[in-house]
């Protein structure tokens, strides 16, 4: 599928703007509970798969909390019971049997994901497809460990999921014409606009980001100016609605260090992490779910 210059991906196809009845998200972080989330809200029956029990639990009422505070801003409307009944989780892939789309949302490591996805396409129907959220590993090489390449692609979504309006639709060598359709349909029936990018080194969005990110940090290390200042520049400067140091933050620094470490891998020395970014790593200063990055987080809600 190939666009025309100055269009998105949902202004090429005739698919229709609906998602799967049946959606599975493997992993109920924040990212995964984010995505479950969208698809409750465009009216799907959702199942997210946790390693056990308790991290089960904790996705249930991360979700839910998601749905709460939409109702409460009016983002949504309904009975919170109405999205309830539709949200079910398990610790087991088996659990996906019956879904159309699975979306895998487990930490930014090949061989997790890798592992990740052979086991849940081994629970799916040979119609159902299969998607990956990574930010930055290649699709192609994922879809290596699959018996039907053609039925998987990438959907890069974006944090925090509730109010992102974007996601990249990500390509890989042997994902069938057919499935970039459908997914570009299935992202604006979810209200945000995809893009699709072919698949290569942090696609488009996470190259780009992490490019200006480690910019942004080299200044910092330099002493150029404070990370508040940094980010006024871009935001105040550049029209960023968050500078890229707040934006590290609420990513998490150990995801951005990840990113940085694959593409410096397969991109040459331009992506090569500062040292203040691998010394806040190793003190554990993460970011808004640590507590402390570039910035104190600590009263944040």
């Amino acid at each position: 599928m190939t666009l025309a210059p100055g269009t998105t991906a949902h202004q090429n196809t005739e698919a229709p703007a609906v998602v799967p009845s049946q959606v599975g998200v493997l992993g109920g972080g924040r990212m995964g509970a984010g995505i479950a989330h969208a698809f409750l809200v465009a009216g799907s029956h959702v199942t997210v798969v946790e390693r056990d029990a308790d991290a089960a639990a904790a996705a249930h009422e991360r979700v839910l909390g998601a749905v709460d505070t939409a109702l409460r801003l009016g983002a949504i409307e309904g009975a919170r019971s109405s999205f309830a009944d539709r949200l079910s989780v398990a610790t087991d892939a088996s659990a996906f049997a019956g879904a159309g789309l699975v979306v895998e949302a487990v930490p930014e490591v090949v061989s997790l994901k890798s592992q990740a996805l052979r086991s849940v396409e081994a629970h799916l129907a040979p119609d159902a497809w299969l998607a990956s959220n990574t930010s930055s590993l290649s699709i192609t090489d994922l879809a290596g460990v699959l018996e039907r390449p053609a039925r998987f692609i990438g959907l890069h979504f974006f944090n925090p999921v509730p109010v992102s309006t974007l996601i990249e639709v990500v390509t890989g060598a042997a994902t069938s014409p057919e499935l970039v359709a459908l997914a570009a349909g299935w992202v604006s029936a979810l209200g945000k606009t995809p893009i699709l990018v072919r698949d290569s080194p942090g696609f488009a969005s996470s190259r780009l980001g992490v490019a200006i990110a480690l910019e942004a940090i080299r200044m910092v290390e330099e002493g150029v100016a404070s990370p508040a200042d940094i980010d006024a520049a871009m935001v105040l400067g550049y029209k960023h609605p968050v500078g890229p140091l707040r934006t590290t933050d609420l990513v998490g620094l150990d995801v951005r260090l990840g990113i940085a470490e694959h593409l410096h891998s397969t991109l040459g020395e331009r992506f090569a992490p500062p040292q203040l970014l691998r010394d806040l790593v190793a003190r554990g200063d993460l970011g808004r779910k640590s507590g402390r990055g570039f910035f104190d987080w600590k009263d944040a809600s």
